[in-house]
């Protein structure tokens, strides 16, 4: 099937670096107008007196075709000069924002104190990158992944950067999300009997996705939506392909699996896309209410996004 006889449109949740590469992939294979992608925002933290929002920023530089692909997030290109000074003048520099990366946070920063809502700054970043799809935040209201820990509870960026994911986790809490809105234009979206397909992009459950999930009314959002939801697994063989997922999953006391996805996501899911190394694992997951798929799910350049993004588009096309 090709892009142009895909019929409706496509709602994305992405986190950041495996959620951007769909995302990416999913550009490729739909009309602007046909795509919509929602990003976690749970990450976002102040630091340095700027809003930063880590995940929004890696789908958005994957969309204009910036993103460093070696180091996995960030601009291709980057030079780090504005914190070699930093770190001259004792500032923090545990979070390394890039010379080019930092006018991204300056703008957004600026955007924000003018009144504008984190929805309408990003667009207006896209706009300037020339980006077509549609990229929102999950929520205009701000919500903060909080990580428990052995040693305590750290803000997700603490835990993520600054101690490299080490300290052992015990659990997750998402402060604010109870004050918290869904952003109308997913919501509308969701309800658009024009939706064709709703896909959870390959990114981690607990702190990626489960931030989105969780926003009061998303759930039953979903469950009321005329479109199939789709999740693409983001453990291929036992292992995380990027971030520290199958490492939470081994301290949380789950099986590092594909499985363990499926079974996070539970009665949400109408179809679920697991990696080919993992097709053996179909029987044991797939139900009545779920139909499991195996694809090349590994992302290593843009043709293998795209021919992933395809295959779920066919996937929620036979679902349909």
């Amino acid at each position: 099937m090709s892009a142009s006889n895909f019929k409706g449109k496509v709602v994305a949740l992405s986190g950041g670096v495996g959620g951007a590469k769909l995302a990416q992939g999913l550009a490729q294979c739909l009309a602007p107008e046909q795509l919509l992608i929602v990003a976690n925002t749970g990450d976002d933290f102040e630091h340095l007196g700027l809003t930063i929002s880590p995940d929004l920023d890696s789908v958005m530089y994957a969309l204009a075709g910036i993103n460093d692909s070696q180091r996995g997030w960030g601009l291709a290109g980057e030079s780090w000069q504005a914190m070699a000074a930093l770190e001259r003048l004792r500032g923090e520099t545990w979070f390394r924002l890039g010379d080019r990366d930092l006018a991204t946070h300056l703008q957004r920063s600026q955007l924000l104190r003018q009144g504008r809502s984190l929805t309408e700054a990003t667009a207006a970043l896209c706009r300037a990158l020339g980006i077509g799809p549609q990229l929102i935040p999950m929520s205009d209201d701000p919500v903060r992944t909080l990580v428990a820990t052995a040693a305590g509870e750290l803000a997700f960026q603490h835990y993520f950067v600054r101690e490299q994911c080490e300290p052992a986790v015990t659990g997750f809490r998402f402060d604010g999300i109870e004050r918290s809105t869904p952003n109308p234009l997913w919501l509308q979206w969701l309800a658009d009997p024009e939706l064709a397909a709703v896909i959870i992009c390959p990114s981690n459950p607990f702190v990626s996705v489960d931030p989105m999930l969780q926003l009061p009314g998303v759930r039953q959002a979903l469950r009321d939506c005329p479109a199939p939801l789709i999740a693409v697994s983001p453990i291929v063989a036992g292992a995380a392909i990027k971030g520290p997922a199958a490492k939470m999953m081994a301290e949380l006391k789950l099986p590092c699996s594909a499985h363990s996805v499926a079974e996070h996501y539970g009665e949400l899911l109408d179809g679920f896309v697991l990696d080919e190394a993992d097709a053996e694992l179909i029987p044991s997951i797939a139900s009545d209410s779920l139909a499991v798929t195996a694809a090349a799910s590994v992302m290593r350049d843009a043709d293998s996004k795209r021919a992933l993004a395809q295959r779920v588009l066919d996937f929620a096309t036979a679902l349909a």
